[in-house]
């Protein structure tokens, strides 16, 4: 008799087609691959509306899903079965029949300053008056314009690599980008130094990767998350994005956060700041990790007290014109 070979059962990844996307997708697919070796995982790349507009400010061209949409939409098509995102890219509010499957461990979520040569020897604080510093991300400028008045502040878009190519060309004396992002490129020489946290404020779910899947997927989720979920990077990750869905903010506000966790007790840090960086409003909860998302509404609401709403309704309305 023939003996009849069941297929393996094949499931789909959807990526964007960026460097750091696929590295970020391949180690994904890789650990699941030596968990399910039964099973086959396919990477399906796409690009997204903010891959292929980069010749205009991310503020400008809105936030909704800029990096996500079209890998949401092949979701729902059932073209894919789950998609791999940074989370920090992953709008808090998603599209219906979608969910948040899970949250892998975090690496470092800070920023950090990559420097041209010639200011080898400097720092942030030591820059030169004038020095022309370039990033793509309101939330750094406004931070950034606070401490250090005195630099010049210039957009920046593209892939890292293309992002240090501009740098080592001489358009920028620095960059500042995710130390994550250059750490999973194997740039991390790259680094010049790591902005403490009480400079700059990282993006929520900064240095972690979000799976997102379909809503009650009960098949995909229990292939997932034995394997990729981290609970204190969750926890982390949970406070921070229900701090922003409450302050209604996209990525392109200058929200910053930052959270540690102490046993069963968390600390959630929280910023928002005018664009001009003159107006910085600061505050911070703690309590239960149980309570996470809770702790990251009363924060939301803290900020909001002292005027964040104020705030977060001009620049929207400046983004808008």
């Amino acid at each position: 008799m023939t003996a009849v070979t069941t297929p393996k059962r094949t499931v789909k990844i959807g990526s964007r087609k960026s460097q750091l996307a696929l590295v970020q997708t391949y180690w994904v697919r890789d650990e699941l691959q030596k968990a399910y070796p039964d099973i086959k995982f396919e990477v399906q790349t796409m690009e997204t509306q903010g891959d292929k507009v980069l010749d205009v400010a991310l503020s400008k061209i809105g936030d909704k899903g800029l990096f996500t949409q079209e890998l949401e939409d092949g979701m729902l098509k059932r073209e894919t079965d789950f998609a791999v995102h940074s989370l920090k890219d992953l709008p808090t509010n998603l599209p219906e029949g979608l969910m948040l499957g899970c949250v892998t461990e975090r690496v470092d979520p800070a920023d950090a300053l990559v420097v041209h040569e010639k200011h080898k020897d400097k720092k942030l604080a030591t820059l030169p008056e004038g020095a022309i510093i370039g990033t793509s991300s309101l939330r750094r400028l406004a931070q950034l314009r606070h401490h250090y008045p005195h630099l010049e502040f210039k957009d920046i878009r593209g892939n890292v690599n293309t992002r240090l190519a501009k740098l080592d060309s001489g358009d920028y004396d620095a960059i500042i980008l995710a130390a994550a992002g250059l750490q999973r490129l194997d740039f991390g020489d790259r680094i010049h130094q790591i902005i403490p946290s009480d400079i700059s404020l990282h993006a929520v779910g900064q240095g972690a990767l979000g799976i997102e899947c379909r809503d009650g997927d009960t098949e995909i989720l229990e292939l997932l998350r034995p394997v990729l979920e981290h609970i204190e990077s969750r926890d982390r990750c949970y406070a921070e994005r229900a701090f922003l869905r409450e302050l209604e903010g996209g990525c392109q506000v200058p929200i910053g956060v930052n959270t540690t966790i102490d046993g069963d007790n968390i600390l959630l840090v929280g910023m928002v700041a005018s664009l001009d960086g003159k107006t910085l409003l600061r505050d911070e909860v703690s309590g239960s990790r149980a309570d996470a998302e809770k702790l990251g509404v009363q924060l939301a609401e803290k900020v909001v007290a002292q005027g964040a709403d104020k705030i977060l309704a001009e620049i929207n309305e400046v983004n808008r014109s």
